[in-house]
């Protein structure tokens, strides 16, 4: 048998059960050891479907047990910077989910201190992954749309009219919608057209959280919309919210790349009854656009078009990747720099917000 990467996971919210769990059962290099939880109860379970992972409820204990060669942070915003320092000071390997921190100072520090060790790092931009926008990234990069002149990016939903408590809308522990859909589409935007100069944001409240908890959460965004000045000089737009009525779509993604030689209009729907991924194009010199067919080769491990988490169960993707990358030796892609870059683009726009100007970003 081969070697192993021993794992402990921080974290045991629904995200660990949905993706983590299987992701990281599913890869024959991956040692599950350890799981980490406020509520022992609940750690048990999660470790039950590890195949019985030890089960801590302080991280350090976790962290400093000496049985792991690498920690998963899946806990909310506001821990990520503690536990990501406490697991580096440790000379143990980190994934992080996004955003990286709460910010851009602190995403630094995490990100030196990390490669100062020579660790390997990841932040979880779960879509990245996902066969059609690594399709789209293909087609941008091989010159389908020539100089990217416009660009739309849109994640919605409607989670922040759930009821209850909810962490990712309280200011204390989080930055709202921009920090959770609104990383992503950062992280996009960066990805697929260039680094972000300039931003330009309107972040609104639409949803009163007061009732939810004593204290009363801090009022953040749970709505909002970015206005970019890309490198290379490509306008861009960002729109994210949590207040949407989509019914059983629950969320959906949508990017639209215009450019001189061509352009690509894209949309993932994730559920209900018209889930599913459209892709169109427009290339130079033809008259109108058509549906683009993702080729085969972003299947590859059989992972089924309709089943959006089979990327991460089949494929190099996500939480497998990293574990290729420590048992290869080779960088995990995205890591802890493109979440800096991400923290400096979030912060910049809560500025932007807060002075009603724009704000240049500032890099570090």
């Amino acid at each position: 048998m081969g070697r192993k990467v021993r794992i402990g996971v921080v974290g045991t919210s629904w995200w660990t059960d949905l993706l983590y769990v299987p992701s990281l059962n599913s890869h024959p290099g991956a040692e599950m050891v350890a799981i980490c939880g406020r509520d022992a109860a609940r750690a048990g379970e999660v470790a039950a479907k590890f195949g019985g992972a030890k089960v801590f409820t302080d991280y350090r204990q976790l962290i400093g047990s000496g049985d792991i060669d690498a920690v998963f942070v899946v806990t909310p915003d506001d821990l990520h910077y503690e536990m990501t320092m406490a697991a580096v000071d440790a000379g143990l390997h980190v994934l992080c989910e996004k955003p990286l921190a709460g910010n851009a100072g602190h995403a630094r520090e995490m990100r030196q201190r990390a490669d100062a060790a020579g660790l390997k790092t990841m932040i979880l931009f779960t879509w990245r992954w996902q066969p059609h926008w690594r399709y789209v990234k293909q087609l941008v990069e091989t010159g389908y749309i020539g100089r990217c002149c416009q660009a739309r990016f849109e994640f919605i939903g409607g989670h922040a009219r759930d009821p209850g408590y909810k962490w990712r809308f309280d200011g204390q522990r989080a930055n709202g919608i921009l920090g959770d859909l609104g990383s992503h589409m950062i992280d996009f935007a960066q990805w697929l057209v260039g680094d972000v100069a300039a931003v330009s944001a309107d972040l609104r409240v639409y949803c009163d959280q007061s009732s939810t908890a004593d204290p009363p959460p801090l009022p953040v965004n749970d709505a909002g919309v970015l206005v970019l000045d890309l490198a290379g000089g490509a306008q861009a737009e960002i729109q994210v919210g949590g207040v949407a009525l989509v019914g059983d779509q629950i969320t959906r993604i949508a990017v639209r790349l215009y450019g001189d030689a061509g352009s690509i209009e894209a949309g993932h729907i994730f559920f209900g009854a018209d889930a599913g991924v459209r892709l169109r194009g427009l290339g130079k010199g033809e008259a109108g656009f058509t549906e683009l067919a993702i080729p085969a080769e972003f299947f590859d491990g059989g992972v089924d078009p309709g089943a959006i988490l089979d990327p991460y169960t089949k494929q190099s993707a996500g939480p497998r990747l990293f574990i290729d990358a420590i048992l290869e030796d080779r960088a995990a892609v995205p890591d802890f720099s493109v979440g800096v870059r991400v923290q400096e683009v979030v912060d910049a726009a809560i500025r932007s917000n807060a002075e009603r100007c724009w704000v240049p970003v500032e890099r570090g």
